[in-house]
């Protein structure tokens, strides 16, 4: 399996980009096992599949679990901004203002130029004062 871990990897996120999820995810889930089992791993590629895997969940609306692997990415590789984005998204769904704050800030500090983490960021402002203003 060591050997065949770089190609399910591509395999998985062939399938994500074809938009064959639950294949996706399989593999994916294939890839992580393996990372953990053989320690054969390196950062940003198991990053990456805890990350896209997350989006996988998200897109089911399974936000636990889609949290849950996006703080595994970040765990993982805390210098991936994307993870950061995706779970301030979810962050931000659920009211939590303050962290989808924070998760914004740290993507944008990660890479200055992440246009859609400046626009979330500011959404989140905004709708965190909103909040304020109704009394809620």
């Amino acid at each position: 399996m060591e050997g065949d871990n770089p190609q399910t990897l591509e395999y998985a996120h062939y399938e994500f980009e074809t938009q064959n999820f639950k294949r996706a995810e399989e593999l994916y889930t294939k890839f992580i096992s393996s990372c953990a089992q053989f320690r054969d791993c390196d950062a940003s590629s198991l990053a990456s599949a805890y990350n896209s895997r997350g989006q996988i969940k998200y897109l089911r609306v399974d936000f636990n679990e889609a949290t849950e692997d996006f703080t595994s990415a970040i765990e993982t590789d805390s210098r991936y901004e994307i993870p950061f984005y995706n779970r301030g998204l979810i962050r931000y769904r659920l009211g939590f203002f303050d962290d989808a704050k924070s998760d914004f800030q740290q993507a944008i500090k990660l890479n200055p130029d992440f246009e859609d983490a400046k626009v979330s960021l500011e959404q989140t402002r905004l709708d965190q004062q909103h909040k304020i203003e109704r009394g809620y």
